[in-house]
């Protein structure tokens, strides 16, 4: 008992001083809001100190029993207030039902419809690239065809063309040249091989000059020294025997029977005949493989084998 009223005289005279509102010179604050939660934390905390104290000492300080309960209560009903009023302002999420079987087949159908209308549009686009290849093909073969049609337009004109220029080397030859029955001979200034002579001749529609008897020769020799005299120039005829040493053949593969060829001249009368030919003019053909083909002489008509590379110049004969 006696603990209990010295418990009392030292709680007691602070709770007489929180009645009066504990105002010191230290806690008058000029309407601050620091003090009263000063104030505020004290009250509470003294109040906790009284319900702790056991009830007989709470009757016999005159402190009304429940009091601290009842604060306590209060502020715990507050406190559940605030925490039922503040959900409100956010309100938990509501949790997703789980699918069903019937949501996961719909689910599953969908996308297959999806995926089916997908696969349709391929097929329509598949569809009109098909189309357009058919049409690039067809178009490819037109383009073809008419490259053909012009390959062959072309391969005409060329055709003609040298038809053309036969025709004129032709009619060139026996306007300019000279007409012996149903041959018309020409002559070209220009060196040329045999070879190169025989291809420009045939390009003109003609060849080579062929003489085939005594008649064509002379005529052809008079032609060619009236056009060169006064100079004796060789020119190439239409006669080789690049097939076979000593066999000539003219130009169209016919064997040649009527030679004219260049024999030295004979010795004067009295003197002492020579073995020896001359050196200047030896006899013809003289020339074994390496002199192949025949040329005229200008000043005689004779013939001479020479080199067919020797560049000289040569007398073309054209039909008429």
């Amino acid at each position: 008992m006696k603990a209990a009223w010295l418990l009392g005289a030292l709680v007691v005279p602070q709770l007489l001083g929180f009645g009066h509102g504990a105002r010191g010179p230290g806690r008058e604050w000029a309407g601050g809001w620091g003090g009263a939660l000063e104030e505020e934390r004290q009250r509470e905390s003294l109040m906790l100190k009284v319900c702790s104290l056991p009830q007989n000492l709470q009757e016999v300080l005159g402190l009304p029993t429940g009091v601290g309960n009842k604060d306590t209560k209060e502020q715990q009903e507050e406190e559940g207030e605030e925490t039922a009023t503040a959900p409100t302002s956010r309100p938990s999420p509501v949790p997703s039902p789980s699918p069903t079987p019937e949501d996961t087949i719909t689910y599953i159908l969908g996308r297959l419809a999806g995926l089916d209308a997908g696969l349709h549009q391929l097929h329509i686009r598949l569809h009109a690239l098909d189309t357009r290849v058919v049409q690039l093909t067809q178009g490819l073969r037109q383009l073809r065809d008419a490259t053909s049609d012009t390959g062959d337009s072309v391969q005409a004109l060329k055709e003609a063309q040298v038809r053309a220029e036969q025709e004129h080397g032709r009619l060139e030859g026996c306007l300019k040249g000279l007409r012996l029955g149903h041959k018309c001979f020409l002559l070209s200034r220009d060196f040329e091989t045999q070879a190169a002579a025989q291809a420009r001749c045939k390009a003109r529609g003609g060849s080579l000059a062929q003489p085939v008897d005594r008649q064509q020769m002379d005529a052809v020799g008079r032609y060619l020294r009236a056009a060169l005299a006064p100079y004796n120039w060789p020119v190439w005829l239409g006669v080789n025997d690049r097939r076979s040493e000593g066999l000539y053949l003219f130009e169209n593969g016919q064997r040649v029977s009527f030679f004219a060829w260049h024999r030295a001249p004979s010795p004067e009368p009295g003197a002492r005949p020579s073995a020896a030919s001359h050196p200047l003019s030896p006899d013809q053909p003289n020339g074994g493989v390496l002199e192949n083909c025949v040329a005229q002489a200008s000043d005689d008509g004779s013939w001479w084998d020479h080199d067919c590379e020797r560049r000289l110049y040569f007398v073309c004969e054209f039909p008429f």
